[in-house]
C-alpha cells in the first residue's frame, strides 16, 4: 500500500505545483454548464494526473471530475479532483487543492489532499493513520457542538432552493461558528487535523470527498450520512466530525429534517 500512497503524494505535489504556477498568471475561467466554473488549470492538472496514474498503474480505473475517465471493472479505482475549489482558484482566493483517492474493491485504501498555497500535504492509508507533511494528525477533542467550529458548503446551482441554509443557521446559532470556504476536500482535511470539529454538505461527488473521508477516519473521526446511515461516496449528503460531537450533530440534523427549528430564521426588517 505504501507504493500507492507514495506515488499519489508525488503526483499530487507535481499537479499542485502546476496549478500554483497557473494561479500566478490569473488565467481566465469559463462556465461548465450554466453555473460551474472550469479553467485550463483543471484540465491541465487532470491530464497530468491521469497520464501519471496510467503510467504507474495501467490496469487501474480512473474517475476524474473533468472527464479524464478510464473506466472499467478493475479492482482498483482512483478518484481524482484536479482542482477542488475551482471558483476560489479562478478568483485568486487561496483555498483550493488537488485531491486523489484509491479504492480497492469498494474500500478506500489511500488518499491525498495537497494544498499548494500552503504547501500542505495531507495523506492517509487504510490502517496506517493520517498525516500532514509527514506528521501524524488527529481529530479535535471538542466534546460538544457548543464548543465546536464547523464547516459546510453550498452548491453552485439553484442556491435559492437549497435546504442547507436551514442546517447552516441552526449550527451557526449553537456552535462557535460555521465556515464556508468552498473546497470540500480541505474542509475534510481540516476535520482530520483538528482545525475543524465537523463538516457536512449536500450533493458532493465521490472525488470531492473520497480522500477526505479516509483522512478523517484514519485520524480518529467518524463519517456517516446526515441521517446517521453508513457513509457512501455516492450518497446525497455527508457528515464528518471528531466522533465526540457525532450524535449531537445527528440530533440537530434530525430536528431540521423534521422541520423543527430551535432558532427560526430571522425576518427581514427594513428601518428608515
Amino acid at each position: 500500500m505504501a507504493s500507492f500512497l507514495e506515488t499519489a503524494i508525488d503526483i499530487a505535489r507535481e499537479a499542485g505545483m502546476l496549478v500554483a504556477n497557473m494561479a500566478e498568471r490569473r488565467i481566465p475561467f469559463e462556465l461548465k454548464g450554466d453555473f460551474d466554473l472550469v479553467t485550463a488549470a483543471d484540465r491541465a492538472s487532470e491530464a497530468l494526473i491521469v497520464e501519471r496514474l496510467q503510467s504507474h498503474f495501467p490496469t487501474h480505473s480512473i474517475l476524474g471530475e473533468e472527464g479524464g475517465h478510464r473506466e472499467g471493472q478493475a479492482e482498483y479505482c482512483w478518484y481524482v479532483d484536479p482542482v477542488d475549489g475551482t471558483t476560489n482558484f479562478a478568483h485568486g482566493f487561496p483555498a483550493y487543492n488537488v485531491t486523489m483517492a484509491l479504492e480497492k474493491a469498494g474500500e478506500l485504501v489511500a488518499g491525498v489532499i495537497y494544498d499548494p498555497t500552503r504547501n500542505e500535504m495531507f495523506a492517509a492509508e487504510k490502517g496506517g493513520g493520517a498525516y500532514l507533511n509527514g506528521r501524524r494528525i488527529h481529530v479535535s477533542r471538542a466534546a460538544g457542538v457548543n464548543e465546536s467550529l464547523v464547516a459546510t458548503g453550498f452548491p453552485s446551482r439553484r442556491r435559492h432552493e437549497n435546504i442547507n441554509i436551514h442546517f447552516y443557521y441552526q449550527l451557526a446559532m449553537v456552535s462557535h461558528g460555521v465556515r464556508r470556504a468552498g473546497a470540500a476536500a480541505l474542509d475534510l482535511a481540516y476535520v482530520a487535523s483538528g482545525r475543524l470539529d465537523g463538516f457536512w454538505e449536500f450533493g458532493l461527488c465521490p472525488w470531492d470527498m473520497a480522500a477526505g473521508i479516509l483522512l478523517v477516519e484514519e485520524a480518529g473521526g467518524r463519517c456517516a450520512d446526515m441521517r446517521g446511515a453508513p457513509r457512501s461516496l455516492h450518497g446525497k449528503h455527508i457528515l464528518a466530525d471528531n466522533g465526540l460531537i457525532h450524535e449531537e450533530m445527528l440530533r440537530i440534523f434530525g430536528e431540521v429534517f423534521a422541520g423543527r427549528f430551535r432558532y427560526p430564521l430571522p425576518q427581514i426588517q427594513v428601518t428608515e
